[in-house]
């Protein structure tokens, strides 16, 4: 077997998806290759926090991309609904960053005020003022930071939302196909071996997220990288706890559908074990508790883990690698996959298409990639 494709996606979570759906409206014959289900892995896992202002600094120069990215969600909901049918569940009700301290009210003052020198909008609200629509907190809250364009999306639908929409446009995928090796010819890639056959493209994009540096590592890149695993709970309640997504240091609530919400996420670096800890949830359901007492009367749905990928200075990479012409990686995304997919899949696809633009610059691979071809 040897397909010949104008691109090659190794990869099919959100973040291979958007890549996918973009080459496809650009007209591009694409092939997504996934070892496993669709969103299988770090897409499922997450609990689709749009939090572009809840989680980086103003100075950060994935800050603007996040915003950028968060401001598309909108658009791309109606999009991907009217291509695949399937709804992704956006909400856009905001999100309270809580403080559980005097340095955290002191820390969130200033980010407010950063923030609002910057254009965004951000403002302090007092415990009694959050109680006007979240009664049920707690009383151990000091106040909060209201970002009422930090939103959430159905992590999974969202991811196969992209893919479906991409199929709907041209694009092949395959699962459960394993990637073995890249094939390059004098210092440029032709294709990819897998354990159904051989598929050429002079385009081969790794974008399979904490898995990606074991690929690369096969062909001679040593990338910056390395898993971190995150554990999460859901609940299920029998009238609505919350109305808007809860962040604090060390843990998140989330509100979904039906009643049920998502807790998250403990972190624990270089590991690929997707097992649930005892300590893991027991120290998310202590944090969670102290948010939301009522939580304590909910009933347990299930427990999971997700690995992200994270780099060294906690910046994704997104280009093609100095080395290897044709060879595109976007990882790294960490805690942010959901949120940066939109723009994530218009940054690779004008990159490849060799369209310039001086945002890449903070995210390119040369910064610290260590090519080893010989």
């Amino acid at each position: 077997m040897n397909s010949i494709y104008d691109a090659i996606i190794v990869g099919g979570g959100v973040i291979g998806g958007s890549i996918a759906f973009q080459l496809a409206k650009r007209g591009k014959k694409v092939l997504l290759l996934e070892k496993d289900r669709l969103a299988s892995k770090a897409s499922s896992a997450a609990a689709g926090m749009l939090g572009a202002q809840s989680e980086l600094d103003a100075d950060n120069p994935l800050f603007t991309l996040a915003s950028r990215s968060r401001a598309m969600f909108p658009a791309l909901a109606e999009e991907l609904k009217d291509i695949s049918g399937i709804d992704i569940e956006l909400v856009n009700k905001g999100m309270y960053k809580v403080a559980l301290s005097s340095d955290q009210v002191a820390e969130l003052k200033n980010m407010i005020k950063v923030q609002q020198n910057a254009g965004l909008e951000a403002e302090w609200l007092s415990t009694a003022e959050i109680r006007k629509t979240e009664p049920l907190l707690s009383d151990e809250i000091k106040g909060a930071m209201f970002i009422p364009n930090d939103g959430q999306v159905s992590a999974t639908r969202l991811s196969l939302a992209f893919t479906e929409s991409a199929a709907a446009l041209g694009v092949d995928i395959k699962e459960f196909v394993h990637v073995s090796d890249l094939v390059t010819e004098n210092g440029c890639v032709t294709g990819v071996v897998t354990d159904i056959g051989r598929f050429s493209s002079e385009n081969v994009i790794v974008a399979g997220g904490a898995w990606s540096a074991f690929l690369l590592e096969k062909s001679g890149i040593i990338l910056d990288s390395y898993p971190v695993k995150g554990e999460c709970f859901s609940v299920l309640a029998d009238r609505p706890l919350l109305e808007k997504t809860i962040f604090s240091h060390g843990c998140y609530l989330v509100p979904k559908v039906g009643g049920r919400i998502i807790v998250g996420a403990t972190v624990k670096a270089n590991t690929f074990d997707q097992k649930v800890s005892l300590e893991g949830i027991s120290t998310l359901i202590e944090r969670a508790t102290q948010l939301l007492p009522a939580i304590k009367g909910t009933e347990l749905e299930k427990t999971w883990a997700g690995i992200r990928p994270q780099t060294g200075d906690g910046l994704p990479y997104f280009g093609e690698h100095p080395a290897c012409k044709g060879l595109f990686i976007a990882t790294g995304h960490y805690r942010n996959g959901i949120l940066l997919s939109p723009i994530t899949g218009v940054l690779i696809a004008d990159i490849l298409e060799r369209k310039a633009n001086p945002e890449w610059s903070p995210f390119r691979l040369d910064r610290s990639i260590q090519p080893l071809f010989s």
